[in-house]
């Protein structure tokens, strides 16, 4: 029976490591940094390369990855576990070299793509020294990929690529793209596309605008609406086979889902944390508000969310490293991405709702918090997508009744089991 909530010793003095150097060193530089992907700014580069030759030092970088690219290859549970400490910080996951949406993007290019792919992209994006975008979204189709236009055409030696994608995140940053286009709009739904890199500087890429987020403390949007007029790029610049686009995107999906739902984790406890000093330092009618019933309630119903959802997320990650099978686990990540926005919204208005007009204020992250709540539920598929997609998974493991009433109808029940022992209850005068 092996069934453990514990951390090995050794990995312990790790996370404790990373908490403390997370605290001490990184969470300071979110206070001056505006845009921890933003390569241009000198105070970034002043500041963040440093944080992350430390570390490389101490074998953390890019702990997602296996040693054939740098990394020490952690499973899906110690890098859950990693992740939790992290969202409390904007600047962290580029520190440690797993921030989104590169490190899903790098997964993407090890899979599939060429020798010189890798050597022009994959090196210096693991390294840091290039930033990427993830260009899938569409202004018409959202996130649903079998409802997109943007085409890619083959022409002679060159892809030839036309269309509009939205909230291409990073685009601004970025040296490359990876964009999702049709390229045989005759084939089944899921056959239809195919994945690419594009670098941003091809000619006919054209950011439109940066779409900036409500809540997101920035000077500048980072959601890029990005056009594509007749952007050519060379043949070999196809991820995957054709037509394999919509399982090429999936590589990055499923663990991405896990390191950003534990990053939640990571955020959520924040206002907890901050709920809990507020009612130990405020008092109302001549008591502390910890002594108040309804604030109890709250800190209560907060530590209980918390703790399902953590519970529910490393589950996830556990069975993700027993099978090393994302689709056999594809309704528990569903159940982590449709459970997320709603314990971060939970939590963070709670919170909110006990610091008062301070709490809707600029001066605190918590109206922020809630409105990244929403934010969460649009990101990586729609909420709704994944409780149908969960639905779909669990009624695999039922099937309905022919009878007229259910099978738990209790008169039929009595009745099967007074048959079933008739003997003994005529010996018993019943």
């Amino acid at each position: 029976m092996g069934w453990d909530f514990e951390t090995d010793p050794e990995y312990q003095a790790e996370l404790d490591w990373v908490d403390a150097f997370v605290r001490d060193e990184v969470e300071p530089v979110d206070m001056v940094v505006d845009h921890a992907w933003d390569l241009s700014d000198p105070v970034r580069q002043a500041l963040i390369p440093p944080l992350q030759d430390k570390v490389r030092e101490r074998g953390l970088w890019a702990t997602h990855l296996g040693p054939h690219l740098g990394g020490p290859g952690y499973g899906q549970v110690k890098l859950a576990l990693l992740n939790e400490i992290l969202g409390r910080s904007h600047s962290a996951p580029i520190v440690f070299g797993c921030q989104a949406p590169d490190s899903g993007n790098a997964e993407i290019l090890a899979h599939y793509g060429t020798p010189e792919l890798k050597e022009r992209y994959l090196e210096p994006l693991l390294r840091n020294e290039i930033v990427s975008a993830y260009s899938m979204t569409e202004p018409a189709g959202g996130s649903d990929p079998t409802g997109f236009v943007t085409r890619a055409e083959l022409d002679g030696d060159e892809w030839v690529i036309n269309g509009e994608k939205w909230f291409s995140s990073h685009a601004n940053f970025s040296s490359f793209l990876i964009v999702l286009a049709v390229t045989d709009p005759e084939e089944e739904r899921h056959r239809r596309l195919s994945m690419f890199v594009v670098p941003t500087d091809t000619p006919g890429v054209e950011i439109l605008r940066n779409v900036g987020i409500y809540g997101h403390d920035e000077a500048h949007g980072t959601h890029s609406y990005v056009r594509y007029t007749d952007v050519r790029i060379p043949a070999d610049h196809i991820l995957g086979g054709r037509g394999e686009g919509f399982a090429v995107a999936q590589t990055r999906l499923g663990g991405g889902r896990i390191h950003h739902a534990m990053r939640t984790v990571g955020l959520v406890k924040q206002a907890l944390d901050m709920m809990c000093e507020r009612v130990l330092s405020r008092s109302t009618q001549g008591e502390l508000l910890a002594r108040k019933q309804l604030p109890q309630a709250m800190i209560a119903d907060s530590w209980i969310q918390i703790e399902q959802f953590r519970l529910l997320v490393l589950r996830t990650a556990w069975r993700i490293d027993k099978y090393n099978d994302y689709r056999r686990v594809r309704g528990d990540i569903s159940a982590v991405k449709a459970a997320m926005p709603k314990v971060l919204h939970d939590v963070a208005s709670r919170a909110l709702q006990l610091h008062g007009s301070l709490g809707v204020s600029h001066e605190l992250p918590l109206a922020s918090m809630v409105l990244e709540s929403f934010h969460m539920g649009l990101a990586d598929g729609a909420t709704e997508v994944h409780q149908i997609s969960l639905a779909k998974d669990i009624l695999k493991g039922y099937r309905g009744t022919t009878d007229l009433f259910p099978t738990q109808h209790l008169l039929r029940r009595r009745a099967e089991a007074r048959d079933r022992y008739a003997d003994v209850l005529a010996a018993a005068g019943r």
